[in-house]
């Protein structure tokens, strides 16, 4: 990954909007000592665990960052989404990668433990719908048809099941792990409940699975997020997906303004404000926050719209405030 210098911090947060810098000035106080923006070299570990999905742009954000503070080491993990909040709500990780937001059951666990957090959308997503090369049936499929395959105790086991158009050729399909907060956020928006899904597909929280399970297999299926996708766009073909008004594909533009549905989501980190009372955990999250476009672009994910950002920076504000 080629490390561009545009990606070090400016004097002044880039992602930061003028009414939240007006806001934590008249908190009073020099904020330079907590953020580590006034050039100190920092050291330590900071522990991320979490979503497969997210693991690569905080990855990026990490290996960005050590050009800045080479002596402070980022671990990054992925147990998935589900598996991550185990640890991040017991106090075991300093921020836990999300690809939907935090459940009912984890919040009581964290709470339990006294663990306080903020949810910020660090970037969004597409989750992508793919099929092999060799399929040169299909285009598009609608949410109807999504459902039809994949629904709990579904027999389709044929593409001439789905639409009897298509040819007699054996469906298989792969896709994430129960685990996995894309598993999560795909039953529900197919389905219409959370781990709502047939059960007999090849699921794993590692995409890479999916990738050469599809790639493989003439009459494969499967999903995962965007960035999976342009990374292995050589071996796979991307579906259009009709949420109601027609065939759209996952982009920069059909995710940010709405219109690829139901599948167009934000991605999250969780920083805990015990991880943040370590000056390298803060920096790291202010860093990952302030550069967060560049990460994002870099990383092939797509990044916040405007009012995005201004969340973003609000959420930061406040878990910096929660954590003195």
């Amino acid at each position: 990954m080629n490390i561009s210098t545009s990606l070090r911090r400016a004097k002044a947060p880039l992602a930061l909007t003028a009414a939240v810098m007006l806001a934590v000035s008249a908190c009073g106080g020099d904020q330079s000592a907590d953020s580590g923006a006034s050039g100190d070299e920092l050291s330590g570990k900071v522990t991320v665990d979490g979503s497969s999905t997210v693991a690569p742009l905080t990855s990026a954000a990490s290996e960005f960052y050590a050009e800045e503070q080479p002596k402070v080491q980022v671990t990054v993990a992925t147990s998935g989404t589900g598996g991550g909040f185990k640890k991040f709500c017991v106090g075991e990780t300093d921020i836990s990668d999300a690809s939907r937001p935090i459940k009912d059951e984890e919040i009581k666990t964290c709470e339990e433990n006294n663990i306080k957090y903020e949810q910020l959308a660090i970037a969004n997503d597409g989750l992508s719908v793919v099929v092999s090369k060799d399929n040169d049936w299909v285009d598009c499929l609608t949410v109807e048809q999504l459902k039809k395959i994949w629904e709990p105790g579904s027999k389709v086991n044929n593409w001439n099941q789905v639409d009897s158009k298509f040819p007699n050729e054996p469906l298989k399909l792969f896709g994430a792990g129960t685990d996995s907060g894309t598993f999560d956020y795909f039953t529900d928006a197919i389905n219409g409940e959370e781990g709502a899904s047939r059960t007999d597909y090849s699921g794993s929280e590692d995409d890479n699975v999916t990738v050469t399970g599809v790639s493989g297999t003439k009459g494969g299926l499967g999903y995962f997020g965007f960035s999976y996708f342009e990374e292995n766009a050589d071996k796979l073909k991307l579906l259009q997906v009709d949420g109601g008004d027609g065939c759209v594909a996952p982009s920069v533009e059909t995710v940010q303004d709405g219109t690829y549905k139901p599948l167009g989501r934000q991605l999250f980190i969780y920083p805990s404000d015990a991880g943040l009372k370590k000056p390298q955990v803060l920096d790291f999250v202010e860093f990952y926050v302030e550069n967060n476009k560049k990460i994002a672009e870099d990383s092939k994910f797509i990044p916040l719209n405007d009012e995005q950002e201004k969340e973003l920076s609000a959420g930061l504000d406040k878990l910096k405030e929660a954590a003195k």
